[in-house]
């Protein structure tokens, strides 16, 4: 939270309760909007989430006496004109100041919060978690997400189709229960005074800005362990191994990578757990087919039958047959369409079945057959399939 952000955002307003609210007041607002807003009650609702968020935000200041008085004591102070940055200029009442050095205690020019007597430094210290390096008081460490998670899953081409649950093993890091994460075997971890808890610290990039690094003192935890567990060696993690039932969606194709939120390694100090990404493969069907949101195959049929047409039964993914109606005179390679017998769609609705024709021929014709082909023959023979190829091929 930005100093700025911190003075300008009205806790009273967001909680709904008047500023002379006494603490049970201010206790029962907040329980009524987080019964209302949280995300267990608001599967999906990003606007929800943040509403929770902003929510546990202002219980957390107007909670806590101390830091009420804090926000109190600020919101007087600036919020009512007392410093107003803005731009510099007789007459304007305003002056340029930069905020960060006014609260961070910082050593620029010789002047910081230490400048106004300690008060100030001690006040936006405590709230923004940055006081001077080894203090370790009004300092609170940071929770921190989990880690993200890959693993991969190999699908049937059915289960791919229709969907499908699936156990998956996976290895990830997760607070140690040796040590309850904290990393020391007495589970009593100092602050670190690098970082003051942040996990983070500032380098300067040129041109007035600056970037976050991990502490490297407590490697981005905010934690330093005196007594280190043997377990985990100081670091709070430890490999542990989980078997979950995860809903693999229905059309998903081989090669795809799901994201399943908050399923991966679980977070630190109250932090949400990471992400599962699985990615899927597909075994091959030796019937079927995919083409996008349609399934293909491939259907013998016999001379008779493309030359003079029919019905010809077709098999489908885990239903019963279709019947399609073979026109007369049906080329080899020709493809019809089974509607509604492909694939699931995201929408739930299923794409088609493309079903391409391939005309048999025999290998070993005898009796009566070949009689009726030779016959054939006869009856055909002043016609030339293959006139109009070689017209064409001297046109050319």
């Amino acid at each position: 939270m930005s100093t700025k952000d911190f003075i300008e955002k009205d806790y009273y307003k967001v909680l709904g309760v008047p500023k002379d609210a006494t603490e049970a007041e201010i206790k029962k607002a907040y329980r009524k909007l987080a019964r209302e807003y949280h995300p267990d009650a608001n599967k999906g609702n990003a606007k929800a989430e943040d509403r929770f968020k902003e929510i546990s935000e202002a219980n957390d200041i107007l909670g806590d006496p101390k830091k009420r008085k804090e926000y109190d004591d600020a919101r007087a102070l600036f919020g009512n004109g007392g410093f107003r940055p803005g731009p510099g200029g007789a007459g304007g009442g305003s002056f340029n100041f930069d905020l960060g050095d006014l609260f961070g205690g910082g050593a620029q020019g010789g002047q910081g919060a230490g400048g106004f007597g300690g008060g100030l430094g001690d006040v936006f210290g405590g709230l923004f978690n940055r006081g001077g390096a080894g203090t370790g008081t009004g300092t609170r460490t940071q929770p921190r997400r989990g880690q993200d998670i890959d693993t991969e899953v190999t699908l049937s081409f059915t289960e791919a189709v229709d969907g499908a649950t699936v156990p998956l093993r996976m290895t990830s890091q997760s607070p140690c229960k040796a040590c309850s994460g904290t990393g020391d075997k007495n589970g009593t971890p100092r602050v670190c005074p690098t970082c003051v808890g942040t996990g983070q610290v500032a380098r300067g990039s040129g041109g007035g800005f600056s970037l976050t690094d991990p502490c490297p003192d407590c490697k981005g935890r905010g934690l330093i362990a005196e007594h280190p567990c043997m377990d985990c060696q100081g670091s709070g993690r430890a490999k542990s191994s989980r078997t979950m039932q995860v809903r693999i969606p229905a059309g998903v194709t081989d090669g795809q990578r799901i994201r399943l939120r908050g399923k991966g390694a679980p977070g630190e100090r109250g932090g949400p757990a990471g992400d599962l990404y699985v990615t899927v493969h597909v075994d091959a069907h030796p019937v079927f087919g995919r083409r996008g949101d349609n399934l293909t195959v491939t259907v013998p049929v016999t001379y008779p039958e493309a030359a003079l047409g029919g019905e010809i039964r077709v098999p489908t993914l885990g239903g019963p047959p279709v019947t399609l109606k073979l026109p007369p005179g049906t080329p080899n390679g020709r493809t019809m369409r089974a509607r509604g017998k492909g694939a699931v769609r995201k929408d739930g609705t299923r794409g088609d079945l493309l079903v391409t024709v391939e005309v048999s021929v025999p290998q070993d014709v005898s009796g009566k057959a070949r009689d009726a082909l030779e016959a054939y023959r006869e009856a055909t023979a002043g016609e030339d399939p293959r006139a109009e190829l070689f017209q064409a091929a001297k046109g050319a």
